[in-house]
């Protein structure tokens, strides 16, 4: 009699000690993917305007970007795909390479130069629609920016031009800031002497301007995910 009392308080001991293993793993299992630490990965895949034309890397949009998010205590590296000269075209050649970094978002900031070429709008769209979708299908979200075209090849071409990002957003969902250059194209006092590229105080306007758009889609993106935008 004792021993079977005995082996009933053990097995009872057993049985406690397996149940509460498994209400553990339940729980474990149910974890959102919160429990990823790490920082957002934002690459942008840009022209110039990324690529930081006619400034030292520490002045470029990026590495401004970059610093003010860290202003904000926001835990995200910022990684810089700009290449001046580049097209839409460009850009979609090189999305492989890029995607190599795993970046979580990408800011797609192309266009300008499709614009200053005077490149026909339906080539630019149907770039940029390729470019979000493959990006999307590698499993990254994505932000466009939209850009503005030179006014001097006439209304027409700026009207078709002008209407290609908001297209592009509309079709895949994805936030759009609707002008990147904005409070900056054809301020003097904001850019270098080309009068495209923005200078340094031009960058610091640009990153003012967008830092809304950033920060409010970085906590729609930590809400889909369930991870941070915070450390």
């Amino acid at each position: 009699m004792k021993l079977q009392t005995a082996y009933g308080r053990f097995a009872a001991r057993v049985n406690s000690r397996i149940a509460a293993l498994l209400v553990f793993l339940i729980c474990l299992a149910a974890l959102p993917a919160a429990a990823q630490t790490g920082p957002v990965k934002l690459a942008i895949l840009g022209d110039s305007l990324a690529a930081g034309y006619g400034l030292s890397p520490a002045q470029a949009f990026p590495a401004r970007l970059d610093a003010a998010l860290k202003a904000q205590n926001r835990n995200v590296t910022i990684i810089n795909h700009g290449v001046s000269g580049d097209t839409t075209a460009g850009g979609l050649e090189r999305i492989d390479w890029m995607m190599a970094d795993k970046p979580d978002i990408v800011l797609v900031e192309l266009g300008g130069n499709d614009g200053l070429r005077a490149l026909d709008p339906a080539a630019t769209e149907r770039n940029l629609d390729a470019i979000v979708t493959k990006l999307k299908a590698a499993g990254a979200t994505v932000w466009l920016a939209g850009m503005l075209a030179p006014r001097n090849f006439g209304a027409e071409y700026a009207k078709a031009f002008d209407g290609i990002f908001k297209k592009v957003a509309d079709k895949h969902g994805v936030p759009l800031y609707a002008f990147f250059l904005d409070g900056v194209a054809q301020e003097p006092a904001l850019n270098q002497p080309d009068g495209i590229h923005p200078n340094a105080k031009g960058v610091d306007v640009v990153v003012e301007r967008i830092l809304p758009f950033v920060t409010k889609n970085l906590d729609d993106h930590a809400a889909s995910v369930r991870r941070p935008a915070r450390p």
